[in-house]
């Protein structure tokens, strides 16, 4: 297995916030004619040598040959591969004129970002895959870390592999309560040590929390923890709980997990982006999840929904007072962390930093969003017209601020950026409607 350099897995997030939205493409261009038949045999293997995550591997006389074939669907492997590629460097600047010359894109050789455009803009030319697109990118991936093979190669998934990506961190598959540092990757924090409301003075009353209350006991969990732990694994009102926040969707999860294996599930995040929505992980079942939706995608989980619980995103005042008795995490999360006031420091201000192909144009790709699941209809109320009006109603599904929270009257709530819920619930209706 090829092992990345730590420098490699932290770089390329942190050239994604400084250089996500810079490369602009020619809306004139509609793409180029989508081929019909086969993949010629020697293009194929030509995607096979080209495989790798290591730039010093890169077999340049093949990607030359593939920008030669004018085949525009390997445009797909040529980004993955540049998706591990540090740029701008000779390699890099390979691929993407490869990539150019097999699809009749005009993309910046140096831009850091380019292979968030050219799989934007493969997603939004809905451009087919070769035919051993699934087993390439499984190899390419597994090379990283074997884990994740199995799910690209999950015919059965509803996870498209073209829609799978790198998320720039390893997985975390240390045992439950084990919250010793994680190397590669990013850690859960399991079962942290937290204070009553007084004993979370060190935490100011504007800042925001998570809220979450089950069985009437309730616990706030600060947004800044989260961003750096992304999942909480914790026992509340008795019941066994898992907490993930995708920071890329803006959304965080409350759900019950000692209630649907033989044994509690123990969640952690895999490392893996399903177009922007983070990927989890069950050491359990050994099954991968769907976070954004809640239910299993391959392994033992697959098409299990896990139940939820409502989570509330607001001030911590508002939380305890709303909640006396609520308990919040302690300062140091009982690991004894310090933990920066605003780790993504506005990453996500300028919409979404990893390829999720068009985005719905009725509301800001990354404005608040509070969905609403009423059977096979969603309804998403912008959060900032819902605080100010104080309830909302569309045609029978409604929403009241109230308790710290939004209440959908036993209807399932989710708050989410724009782009993340409108991606995954196509069919949305909008309150108020643009």
């Amino acid at each position: 297995m090829i092992t990345l350099s730590r420098s490699l897995r932290l770089a390329i997030p942190i050239a994604l916030l400084l250089a996500a939205c810079s490369t602009t493409l020619d809306d004139a261009y509609t793409g180029p004619p989508i081929p019909t038949g086969e993949v010629p045999q020697a293009v194929l293997d030509d995607l096979s040598i080209v495989a790798t995550p290591a730039a010093e591997f890169l077999d340049l006389e093949a990607v030359a040959r593939l920008g030669e074939s004018g085949d525009p669907r390997v445009g797909w492997v040529l980004a993955d591969v540049l998706r591990f590629t540090p740029a701008p460097s000779p390699p890099s600047m390979a691929l993407v004129r490869s990539i150019n010359a097999a699809t009749g894109l005009d993309l910046d050789e140096n831009d850091l970002a380019t292979w968030v455009a050219a799989m934007n803009q493969f997603l939004e030319w809905e451009l087919p895959t070769p035919l051993t697109y699934r087993e390439v990118k499984a190899d390419l991936y597994g090379q990283v870390d074997p884990l994740w093979e199995e799910l690209i190669l999950d015919e059965s998934s509803p996870m498209a592999p073209e829609d799978l990506l790198f998320g720039g961190v390893r997985p975390d598959l240390r045992a439950l309560d084990d919250n010793s540092p994680c190397a590669g990757c990013i850690p859960s924090l399991d079962h942290p040590t937290v204070t009553d409301a007084a004993g979370g003075n060190w935490y100011q009353d504007h800042k925001l929390v998570f809220g979450v209350v089950v069985d009437g006991e309730a616990r706030a969990y600060p947004r800044h923890q989260l961003e750096i732990h992304e999942l909480v694994n914790d026992t509340l009102g008795g019941r066994e709980i898992a907490v993930p926040y995708c920071t890329l969707c803006g959304s965080a999860q409350a759900f019950l997990v000692d209630d649907v294996a033989d044994e509690r599930l123990v969640l952690r995040t895999s490392g893996l982006l399903h177009r922007s929505n983070k990927v989890m992980y069950d050491l359990t079942t050994e099954s991968f999840v769907d976070t954004f939706a809640g239910v299993g995608v391959s392994g033992t989980l697959a098409g299990v929904e896990i139940p939820q619980v409502a989570v509330s995103l607001l001030p911590w005042g508002e939380w305890k007072a709303a909640h006396p008795d609520t308990t919040i995490l302690a300062e140091d999360g009982g690991i004894g962390r310090e933990y920066p006031e605003d780790p993504l420091a506005g990453r996500d201000a300028n919409g979404p930093v990893f390829p999720v192909g068009p985005v719905d144009p009725r509301l800001g790709s990354v404005e608040r969003v509070i969905g609403v699941v009423d059977g096979d209809r969603t309804v998403a109320f912008s959060k900032a017209a819902l605080l100010e009006a104080g309830s909302a109603e569309l045609d029978g599904v409604g929403v009241v601020v109230a308790d710290g929270g939004f209440d959908a009257g036993g209807l399932a709530v989710q708050e989410a950026y724009w782009f993340a819920w409108s991606q995954f619930h196509p069919q949305t209706e909008v309150w108020p409607e643009p």
